[in-house]
C-alpha cells in the first residue's frame, strides 16, 4: 500500500465475501472519506435481505472481495460540506442509490433512476471511485454497504428519522419490506375489494400482505410451502392461505377466486411458480414480479411487470411505513429476529433455511425493545 494517500481514513470492520457462497469473514478494512456529497454513517443494524445472499451465491473470483448489505440504520458521525440536509447526530435508515439527475430521478422516481443498476449493483461511487479501495475491497453496495460497522451514503439514500425510534428495529424499511408494501401501494395501486395472490411468504410477500389488508384488498391468498410462515401471513392480513406442497396451487386458488385474482405478487423467481402467478389472473390482470425475470408465457390480455424498490421514493414512503406501524397497522417487527454481527453466517444460513424471515444484525449488542 506504499504511495497511497491515507489521509482521512477510517479503520472498520466488516464481512467480507471472499468465496461463493461465503461464508462471510469479518475483517478489518480501511475507508477513505466522507467526500463533500458523502456522510459517513455509524451502523446500529442492518437487515439481511435475500439480494445479499443471491449475491453471494453468484459471486465469482472475477468479482473480486467485496462488502455487501443494503438495509443499514445508523447515527450520522461526519458529513461532507455539501451534504445540507443533514448533520453528525442524525438517526438515519438507508435505502437504495439514485443519481438525482437523470429524467427518472427528476420526476420523482428514483427507483427508475437511469443508472440504477451501476449505481446499486457496481460497487462503485457515481464517479467509478471506491471509499474501500486502499483495502482492495469493494464497497458502495447500494450505495451503502451495510454489513460493515461503517458506511458511506449520499442524501439519496439517506433518511432522517426521529432519535426517540427504535433504529436497529426499522433498519429493514429500507429495502424489501418497501418493495413489498410499495408494490401494492405505489406502483400496482390496488384499491378495496380486488384480489390478490403473494406467491411467497418472506418479507417481502409479508409486507404486501399487510399493505394489501390496509388497501382492503379481498381476498388475500398468501402461497407458500413453510407452514409457519403461512400461519403469520394470516395473523398479518391474509384472507385465505394455501401450502403448495399439499395443494394443486391453481385449483386452491380457483376454488377461492373462480375467475383468477386481479393482482398476483411472485417473490420467489421459480419459473414454475413465476409462469402460475401470471396464469391465475382474471382477464385485465397484472403479474409483478420481484426478481428480475419473467415468464416464458403472458396471456393475451393479462400484464407482467417487474418491481424495483417499489417504486417507492425512500424518503417519502419510509415515514409512511413508520406511522402505519406506530398505528398498529403494519406490524414488520413480527418477521423479525435479531443477531449479534458476528453471527452473520447463521443469520444467512437461517433465512436460507425458513427458520427467519428477516433477520437484522446488531453492532452495539443491544436488542431494541
Amino acid at each position: 500500500m506504499a504511495g497511497r494517500d491515507f489521509s482521512n481514513i477510517r479503520v472498520i470492520r466488516a464481512a467480507v465475501v471472499r468465496q461463493k457462497d461465503g461464508p462471510l469473514n469479518i475483517e478489518k478494512l480501511y475507508m477513505k472519506g466522507p467526500r463533500d456529497d458523502e456522510a459517513v454513517v455509524r451502523t446500529v443494524a442492518t437487515g439481511v435481505c435475500h439480494t445479499d445472499i443471491s449475491m453471494l451465491h453468484s459471486w465469482d473470483e472475477t468479482d473480486g472481495p467485496q462488502v455487501l448489505g443494503h438495509e443499514g440504520a445508523g447515527i450520522i458521525e461526519e458529513a461532507g460540506r455539501n451534504v445540507k440536509s443533514f448533520r453528525p447526530g442524525d438517526h438515519v435508515i438507508l435505502s437504495f442509490q439514485s443519481c438525482g439527475v437523470c429524467a427518472g430521478c427528476k420526476s420523482g422516481r428514483p427507483s427508475q433512476c437511469r443508472r440504477f443498476y451501476e449505481l446499486n449493483f457496481g460497487f462503485r461511487r457515481v464517479d467509478g471511485t471506491n471509499g474501500l479501495a486502499a483495502s482492495g475491497v469493494s464497497g458502495h453496495f447500494f450505495g451503502q454497504s451495510s454489513f460493515a460497522t461503517y458506511m458511506l451514503a449520499t442524501e439519496r439514500n439517506m433518511v432522517k428519522i426521529s432519535k426517540a425510534l427504535p433504529l436497529a428495529l426499522l433498519a429493514p424499511l429500507g429495502c424489501g419490506i418497501q418493495a413489498g408494501a410499495g408494490a401494492v401501494m405505489n406502483q400496482l395501486k390496488i384499491r378495496k375489494k380486488e384480489s390478490m395472490a403473494v406467491f411467497g411468504t418472506g418479507a417481502v410477500g409479508l409486507a404486501a400482505v399487510m399493505a394489501g389488508r390496509m388497501t382492503g384488498a379481498a381476498p388475500v391468498i398468501a402461497v407458500d410451502i413453510k407452514t409457519a410462515r403461512l400461519k403469520l401471513a394470516l395473523e398479518m392480513g391474509a384472507t385465505h392461505i394455501v401450502d403448495s406442497r399439499k395443494s394443486d396451487v391453481a385449483a386452491a386458488i380457483r376454488k377461492i377466486a373462480p375467475d383468477g385474482v386481479d393482482y398476483s405478487l411472485e417473490t420467489t423467481g421459480r419459473p414454475p411458480i413465476m409462469q402460475l402467478a401470471v396464469d391465475m389472473l382474471k382477464k385485465g390482470g397484472t403479474a409483478a414480479y420481484f426478481t428480475g425475470g419473467f415468464p416464458d408465457l403472458v396471456p393475451r390480455g393479462r400484464k407482467a411487470v417487474s418491481v424495483i424498490a417499489g417504486d417507492a421514493v425512500p424518503q417519502k414512503f419510509i415515514p409512511r411505513m413508520i406511522l402505519w406501524y406506530k398505528a398498529g397497522k403494519f406490524p414488520f417487527d413480527r418477521m423479525i429476529q435479531f443477531y449479534d454481527f458476528r453471527q452473520i453466517n447463521r443469520a444467512v444460513k437461517d433465512s436460507l433455511q425458513g427458520k427467519t424471515v428477516k433477520p437484522v444484525l446488531l453492532f452495539d449488542g443491544k436488542t431494541p425493545r
